[in-house]
């Protein structure tokens, strides 16, 4: 088998650092309390990751892989905010790890779901949940867009999320026959 050029060897990583990502960051967000500071430690497994992409053992779950670096750049963190008391043990980190890697196809199917559920929303629902989700306006900006009362964009978002949730579940029905 040939070695990998570097261009593949990138777009490999990309795509499994796409697919593990929201993994890691669940991980280092339930491990580490300040927002700015899990972000921070979440930039640095990414960094981490790349620069060590050449060690990673393709036989290996890549997720578990990525999970392993965010456990050691949590406990980086601990220890150099040694001021700060260390919250979880490094067993229970594991834990946690080993519990996310378990959980993520259940996790997939459930966004693949949401998508397809998505895609059948109304357009007027669509682009209400993509001003909320995507663009991050409240109600009053919303309201002011489309032309509406906040409390009427509130309720059509409630209604809305209420449809996507019934979808969901209907969907995960159909795919777990």
């Amino acid at each position: 088998m040939t070695e990998p050029t570097e261009m593949e060897a990138r777009e490999r990583l990309t795509l499994l650092w796409i697919e593990a990502e929201p993994v890691v960051r669940a991980f280092v967000f339930a491990s580490i309390q300040c927002f700015a500071d899990a972000e921070d430690v979440v930039q640095k497994v990414a960094l981490t990751v790349a620069r060590r992409f050449d060690e990673y053992d393709e036989k290996r779950p890549f997720q578990a892989w990525a999970l392993w670096l965010a456990k050691s750049r949590v406990i980086d963190h601990y220890r150099v905010k040694g001021r700060e008391k260390l919250v979880f043990s490094e067993p229970l980190l594991e834990g946690l790890a080993q519990s996310l890697v378990t959980r993520q196809p259940a996790q997939t199917a459930r966004a693949a779901a949401l998508e397809s559920c998505i895609e059948k929303l109304p357009a007027k629902s669509r682009k209400l949940m993509k001003l909320r989700y995507e663009d991050g306006a409240s109600a009053k900006e919303m309201a002011e867009i489309l032309k509406s009362s906040a409390a009427s964009v509130r309720v059509l978002l409630h209604r809305v999320r209420n449809m996507l949730a019934d979808c969901i579940n209907l969907e995960l029905r159909k795919e777990a026959q």
